[in-house]
């Protein structure tokens, strides 16, 4: 019998731009701080942890399998079985969905699900030709057959790094560059994206000033002289639309709208929720902060539609769960680009769109701004790309709770064209 999955509790690291204080970890390491935040905030038995699920989207060689050395390092037993996914953007919102899955098939009771990223580690190797040379070198037999490849180790542009791909492997365009014609396409402006980016930013300064993100935040001492780290430091408070106007395109450098305070940045951190099935929360005792009411993945064209996911997700999410956006008190959407979020909240609320594209008979409604990232959102706190999904949850959980919402909406879009959403129920209104 399927059961009820439950948010019990969620923790993240501080996120921080990369190359900062958080450059000397590895991915692996930020996973562990998580987890072993996660373990000393719930007080949960080792024990009873039956899976680990961590999404990444860039782990070095050393560490295919980072959920178990996260796990591992943060105090998990090692009869506690660990696995990694990659899904972009949305990699931590598919490791807690597959944690969800685990529980509803009966294959565990208690699931740690998150994310982690490290950009500042980001692994970079040689192209294919000095890949494949050293590999045949290494297998060579003779001193001869290793001789034969001093040419290729004697020319210095054999040597030159590979560059991290940055581009859409089947279109061979930035997310940057669709996300500008995604704009142009739809005509969200320059205003409107600073507009909202700025509100970003003021409105995480005022989260941290208040407190509001303390309680999902774990501090993390920094080696060598463990200095304490317990803020995201991509914040800027003083952000002003005349500020933001000032700043130049960064893809489209002539007729661009896209820029560096209207667009996430590179980002160094780690998240990780508690879930459980609510009969062993209820038997351990615990107060959970939401069921997991409806999840939903979709895949849409990578030409024109990459960012959409949220449209396309939130749409299906909405159907399968029979709510509607007025039901909706708490929403959470990742901000890859201001223009990308403008956008989707533009074609949920388009009734051509809806119906073409989404084959509904009418727009699927139009989205409170009031109630979309009142704490922020990844423009201004940081965009670690496999542990965002996990803060969407940990923060829309805790909104809900504070805001005595029933339902609250995590959405995220991720390169690849694919879209996530999830459906949380508040259990305690």
């Amino acid at each position: 019998m399927s059961k009820n999955v439950v948010v019990v509790d969620g923790v993240r690291t501080p996120f921080l731009k990369y190359m900062t204080d958080f450059s000397g970890y590895m991915s692996y390491q930020l996973g562990q701080q998580a987890i072993k935040g996660l373990l000393e905030k719930t007080k949960i038995d080792k024990k009873e942890i039956g899976h680990v699920v961590m999404g990444t989207v860039a782990p070095i060689i050393n560490t295919p399998n980072l959920a178990r050395e996260a796990a591992i390092t943060a105090g998990v037993d090692s009869s506690t079985p660990c696995h990694t996914v990659s899904m972009a953007c949305i990699s931590a919102n598919q490791a807690i969905s597959t944690g969800a899955d685990i529980i509803k098939a009966g294959h565990a009771e208690v699931v740690i699900a998150g994310g982690t990223e490290c950009p500042s580690d980001t692994p970079i190797g040689y192209g294919k030709k000095m890949r494949r040379s050293l590999i045949k070198v290494s297998l060579a037999k003779t001193m001869g057959q290793r001789l034969g490849f001093l040419p290729i180790f004697l020319n210095p542009s054999n040597w030159m790094p590979a560059k991290p791909a940055i581009a859409e492997f089947l279109t061979d365009k930035t997310m940057g560059q669709d996300c500008e014609e995604m704009v142009q396409r739809y005509k969200v402006g320059r205003k409107e994206q600073d507009e909202f980016a700025v509100r970003s930013h003021v409105l995480a300064a005022k989260a941290h000033e208040a407190g509001l993100l303390k309680d999902e935040i774990v501090p993390v001492e920094v080696p060598p002289k463990f200095k304490v780290v317990s803020k995201d430091n991509g914040v800027r408070g003083n952000s002003t639309i005349e500020k933001a106007a000032k700043l130049k395109p960064a893809f489209d450098k002539k007729n661009g709208s896209l820029t560096a305070a209207n667009s996430s940045f590179l980002t160094d951190g780690a998240a990780a929720v508690l879930l459980m099935s609510e009969e062993k929360a209820t038997e351990l005792g615990y107060k959970p902060k939401a069921r997991i009411h409806t999840y939903c993945f979709s895949g849409q064209r990578l030409e024109d539609e990459l960012l959409l996911g949220p449209t396309y997700a939130i749409s299906k999410a909405l159907a399968k769960s029979g709510l509607s956006i007025d039901e909706i008190g708490v929403w959470e959407i990742h901000e890859a680009f201001a223009g990308q979020v403008l956008t989707n909240l533009k074609c949920l609320a388009d009734n051509d769109f809806c119906k073409k594209n989404l084959g509904r008979d009418k727009a699927v409604g139009e989205i409170p701004m009031e109630k979309i990232n009142t704490l922020g959102g990844s423009l201004s706190i940081g965009h670690p790309f496999g542990a965002t999904g996990a803060r969407l949850v940990t923060t829309c959980a805790n909104r809900m709770q504070r805001e005595k919402s029933k339902y609250g909406v995590v959405a995220a879009c991720a390169a690849g064209a694919h879209g996530h959403a999830m459906i949380l129920e508040n259990l305690n209104v």
